[in-house]
């Protein structure tokens, strides 16, 4: 296991360090596994490459937005 020190607001440590007290375990664990679970969710987040508007021969850059937004009302219910 690597050492790594890490700079937290005066909040943000005591608010650790009472979950610490609470579970019973160690800053340092709490830490690693909020970072094995933002890590693991970050890397399965989907990302588009590109919204596909360039290679459409039909759609030009000035009618992307109102395509977007047709798009966008019709898979949400009109967000």
């Amino acid at each position: 296991m690597e050492k790594t020190t890490i700079y937290l607001p005066r909040e943000l440590e005591q608010r650790l360090a009472q979950a610490a007290r609470r579970a019973g375990r160690s800053r340092a664990s709490l830490i690693r596994e909020a970072l094995e679970r933002y890590l693991t969710e970050e890397a399965a987040a989907v990302r588009p490459a590109s919204l596909g508007a360039g290679s459409d021969e039909a759609l030009c850059g000035r009618e992307a937005e109102g395509w977007l937004r047709a798009r966008w009302s019709e898979r949400h219910g009109g967000c």
